[in-house]
């Protein structure tokens, strides 16, 4: 859980800098579904390694983070993995 927490409180940071104040949070099942959705997409290849421009050892270290946070959301909400393609 404290990989999906640090994963949360990282995103929710950014969108406060970019004017959203809408946050992300898994107390309920269309914010953990968000999150999934936001994780999913964040382990595409293209993401992950934005083009091919990220070192080796940085998208690996994206991938664990990622990875981790998913894991917590899985095993927090199993029916979670269904809208996480990318993981699993």
């Amino acid at each position: 859980m404290k990989a999906l927490q640090a994963y949360i409180d990282r995103q929710n940071k950014w969108n406060a800098m970019f004017g959203n104040h809408t946050p992300y949070e898994v107390a309920t099942e269309a914010g953990r579904m968000r999150v999934a959705k936001m994780i999913d997409c964040a382990l595409s290849p293209e993401n992950l390694s934005c083009d091919g421009e990220l070192s080796r050892t940085e998208t690996n270290r994206r991938y664990r983070e990622l990875t981790g946070a998913a894991t917590a959301l899985v095993k927090l909400d199993p029916s979670m993995a269904q809208h996480m393609y990318e993981f699993g």
